[in-house]
């Protein structure tokens, strides 16, 4: 009879924080330039708009603002992610208790919820 595993191992929860905090690279990269983009069009010396209507520059705004909410959202998941490894407590599901899958939490690194749990949701 093999118990079943209550957390990941130390080595593993080392692999996740390094593919965790490649992630959080990108993101705040990403966000970087949409905050920049976004600065760009405030000051309106976008050459690239000046042929647009008001319509267009304004749902580029809007698109842009999106995108960066999002990277935001994003860089607060992973950032709460990094935290759990250093409790320990990462790749547990917060509704069963159970162990998430490696190849749930390599594809969405800061997933609380394993596929189980997300289905019982919907």
């Amino acid at each position: 009879m093999t118990k079943e595993r209550t957390r990941y191992s130390d080595a593993e929860l080392e692999e996740f924080k390094l593919l965790i905090t490649d992630n959080l690279k990108k993101a705040e990269e990403e966000l970087t330039f949409y905050k920049a983009q976004l600065s760009e069009r405030a000051d309106g010396d976008d050459a690239k708009l000046k042929g647009l209507d008001d319509g267009n520059v304004s749902a580029e705004v809007e698109r842009l603002t999106q995108m960066a909410a999002r990277q935001s959202k994003l860089i607060q998941h992973l950032k709460n992610a990094l935290i759990r490894i250093e409790n320990k407590v990462y790749g547990i599901c917060r509704n069963t208790g159970k162990l998430i899958s490696k190849e749930r939490l390599r594809a969405v690194p800061h997933a609380t919820l394993s596929i189980e749990a997300k289905m019982q949701r919907k």
